[in-house]
């Protein structure tokens, strides 16, 4: 998982909200400028992938977020940025908008337009501006929710009680254990045992035959794989003991991601 990284800019920092590319695609809107935007509140820009697990974590906090402070002034915007192949497609990121319910307008960025104008680092990158399209927070990576939302209250001008952690983890100041960096693949392929073949292509290997299968150790809180073809959805897919196995011919295995172990409980003898 990247590691906590929110930003509040400094008062004199003059940075400044960037224009959407005009062929950008959008979901849940025709389209959006942000001069137009500026002056009827704070904008809250995500970079997210429906198929990296930790924008999925993220996502319900962004939902809160929306559902809160819209009719205060503030417009979230997800930029989805595609960590693999298959989030290039338009249609496979509008199923999983509507499969995630995901209620507030989507960019699509598939050649990394929009990453490259904010110089983006990773998943979730989230950007707040204020109401004059001045930069206000960055934030890169999971946590740090409540700071991220008193600085929406202080972008609106409105008085905010945080939404409570939804995990453990989330805890402000929690201290997390080391965990199994993610697997990119074919890149990593000495990572995995490979049972049958299995065979490289763009960003994955796939299955040569029903039955073949991937295994790998881990430390963490939970393991996700993503797949794709061979008769899958396009997507994450939770894991049992660090197994894939592929039910038809074709299926491509693009990564597999790791959440963090969740914190012991205070005084636990496990405790440090």
């Amino acid at each position: 998982m990247p590691p906590y990284t929110s930003v509040r800019t400094p008062v004199d920092a003059d940075i400044y909200a960037p224009e959407f590319p005009r062929e950008l695609e959008w979901v849940n809107v025709a389209f959006l400028r942000m001069n137009t935007l500026m002056g009827r509140g704070a904008v809250l820009v995500e970079f997210w992938d429906f198929a990296r697990v930790n924008s999925l974590r993220t996502l319900p906090y962004l939902k809160e977020w929306h559902g809160r402070y819209a009719d205060a002034g503030l417009r979230v915007i997800g930029v989805h940025t595609p960590g693999y192949s298959f989030g290039r497609d338009r249609e496979a990121v509008e199923r999983a908008v509507e499969r995630l319910e995901v209620p507030y307008a989507v960019a699509l960025d598939p050649d990394y337009a929009v990453w490259r104008l904010y110089g983006n680092k990773g998943w979730p990158g989230r950007y707040l501006f204020d109401r004059t399209g001045k930069l206000t927070l960055i934030h890169y990576g999971e946590g740090e929710y409540d700071d991220t939302e008193r600085a929406i209250g202080e972008a609106l001008g409105v008085d905010v009680d945080p939404v409570e952690p939804l995990r453990p983890e989330d805890v402000p100041g929690v201290l997390l254990q080391p965990q199994t960096a993610d697997i990119a693949l074919p890149a990593d392929r000495g990572r995995i045992e490979l049972v049958r073949d299995w065979t490289d292509g763009e960003d994955w290997i796939a299955a040569a035959d029903a039955g073949a299968a991937a295994r790998f150790s881990y430390t963490a809180g939970g393991a996700y794989a993503a797949l794709s073809e061979g008769g899958v959805e396009p997507g994450l897919y939770e894991l049992e003991d660090g197994v894939v196995e592929a039910e038809s011919p074709g299926l491509r295995l693009h990564g597999v991601q790791f959440t963090p172990v969740p914190p012991a409980p205070s005084g636990s003898p496990s405790e440090a």
